[in-house]
């Protein structure tokens, strides 16, 4: 229904809703949800917290001078995918031998089985690329995707709430987190998988925006569906994001999925607003199908796209698979058709090595569901702990340093030690928390759809790791929570503090609560900075940041 008025008066007729509730945009700013934002001060706050994040990430980032722990595996096939294009087995002692600085002779001339989509492995060669096979070379990746993932938290929250304030704080809460710190300081996968599904999430917030005011300017009384809006720009954005993330890892396929479900609510209730009958089952038609494409199916190219150094290498796997066990012990024992087939050229190429792709992933699905089953781990956690940062993980340790060396002033009889420690900002994690209960209240009870974000987002990227507690999982895939806890605690600010700017007790009492507990996050970050980088303590001061027995 088109007003007639100017773009910026015509948005008033829009509502914001989940499932029917509606309230007018014009409430909307009447309540404070969204302010004037002045973009100078908005993006050069949020490329200075950007600059200060990339700065404690960056800062020793060659130490420890070792592969920690997952790294062995992925700092290698990056750089064995940089040189052949596809991931080498390497000979023993590899290890030792590229920490001392020699990267020549260390392959064999057969292709690996590697257990996650190459993406992410891609960018760590980036970083490999231009520093070289070190340890700086093989993180400074994930520090650089860390901190741009600092940048869209500001933007994405500023976008969520409104406030530009709440953004910058948003983004100082992520960039303070030992979690997201560590794991921006590592050659691993997780920090890529977030990032891209932080951007995803983004991409559909913003789609809901754009399609609800192509919405008003399109409806018609007479067309009875509430008008089409069939090309959904940010939709394809959220698409090709997701195909990343899934290109990274394969659990990126739940919040897609949660988030996908999301979007077709968001389209009903908007024709809802706009006085649709049978709105829900209309939109599923109407939105759902055209959004299938957007987002689901743009995914899926972008997905495969990034197997492009497989697929233009699947005769060298082909060939292994009739020698080689590491492939059919995964696979039952069942050997690849398009192992025993001539090569095909053309079109008849693309197609044997897409089905020789189909079945690397059912090889791969079988390791992921089965063959690790009832394997321990000493650092493994059930997820259930994961937000309450049960059971940390051990990424490096430097033990028995004795007073005297490398700078150790431990008392006699004593001894220090260095510790990088995936473990998560305590106060930020304890509160975030209770901030989640209260989301959760807020979109159920006061249907407020930005609450429902930080829901959805949380149990699409936490609660399917409970299906897998008995095989070893770690709490660092809880990363991918991290983004939606930080939304949920700054919403949970922005309800203390209130809407209103004039001056009450009420407001100052919110100031003082969201600052005292933003200052105690920050004080936490200050507190556990030795244990995430490898600084070196004495084992008093050691202790007195593991607070719990099972944090050792």
């Amino acid at each position: 229904m088109s007003t007639g008025a100017p773009p910026e008066q015509e948005t008033v007729a829009l509502s914001r809703t989940v499932s029917g509730d509606e309230v007018p945009l014009a409430t909307e700013r009447a309540r404070g949800w969204r302010f004037a934002e002045d973009p100078i001060v908005g993006w050069t706050g949020a490329i200075a917290i950007t600059v200060l994040a990339l700065f404690l990430r960056v800062w020793r980032l060659g130490t420890p001078h070792q592969f920690s722990f997952d790294e062995t595996y992925y700092a290698k096939d990056a750089w064995s995918m940089l040189h052949f294009g596809y991931v080498r087995t390497y000979v023993d002692e590899a290890d030792r031998t590229i920490l001392n600085g020699q990267t020549t002779g260390i392959w064999k001339d057969e292709p690996s089985m590697i257990v996650h989509p190459e993406l992410g492995k891609w960018l760590i060669g980036l970083g490999e690329k231009a520093f070289g096979m070190d340890p700086f070379g093989w993180r400074i990746a994930a520090a650089v995707v860390g901190s741009l993932m600092v940048l869209v938290m500001c933007r994405f929250i500023r976008r969520v709430t409104g406030s530009t304030s709440l953004g910058l704080v948003g983004g100082l809460l992520l960039s303070f987190d030992g979690l997201h710190l560590v794991l921006s300081r590592l050659g691993l996968l997780d920090i890529f998988l977030a990032f891209f599904l932080l951007c995803g999430a983004h991409c559909l917030v913003a789609d809901r925006a754009w399609f609800r005011q192509r919405l008003a300017r399109r409806t018609t009384s007479a067309s009875g569906w509430g008008g089409r809006v069939l090309w959904r720009p940010w939709l394809v954005g959220a698409g090709v994001c997701f195909g990343l993330a899934i290109g990274t890892k394969w659990t990126a396929l739940y919040p897609m999925a949660a988030f996908g479900v999301l979007v077709w609510l968001w389209s009903a209730g908007a024709r809802r607003s706009h006085g649709v009958r049978w709105a829900t089952a209309r939109s599923a038609l109407v939105d759902g199908v055209p959004a299938f494409f957007s987002l689901v199916m743009v995914a899926l190219v972008v997905y495969v796209a990034t197997w492009g150094g497989w697929l233009a290498h699947a005769g060298e796997y082909e060939r292994s698979t009739l020698s080689d066990s590491q492939y059919t012990q995964y696979g039952g024992g069942k050997q690849w058709p398009t192992a025993t087939e001539p090569d095909a050229s053309g079109l008849g190429e693309v197609s044997q090595s897409l089905r020789s792709l189909a079945h690397y992933h059912r090889d791969v699905y079988m390791f992921h569901a089965h063959f690790l089953n009832d394997s321990t781990h000493v650092y493994a956690s059930k997820p259930s702990g994961w937000l309450l940062m049960n059971r940390p993980v051990g990424v490096d340790a430097q033990l028995d340093i004795k007073p005297g060396s490398q700078g150790c002033e431990a008392p006699p009889g004593s001894d220090c030690l260095r510790q990088v420690l995936l473990l998560g900002n305590p106060v930020l994690w304890w509160g975030g928390c209770l901030a989640l209960l209260l989301a959760v209240v807020m979109w159920a009870g006061a249907r407020d759809w930005r609450f429902g974000v930080a829901v959805v987002g949380v149990a699409s990227t936490w609660l399917p790791w409970l299906m897998y507690d008995d095989r070893p999982i770690f709490i660092f895939y809880a990363i991918c929570c991290l983004p939606f806890v930080v939304l949920a605690i700054t919403l949970a600010m922005g309800k203390l503090i209130g809407a209103s700017r004039t001056p009450s007790p009420r407001r100052t009492a919110g100031v003082i609560v969201a600052g005292s507990f933003f200052v105690l996050v920050l004080a936490n970050f200050a507190w556990f900075w030795p244990i995430w980088t490898d600084v070196l303590l004495t084992h008093d001061e050691w202790m007195d940041r593991v607070w719990f027995k099972r944090w050792i």
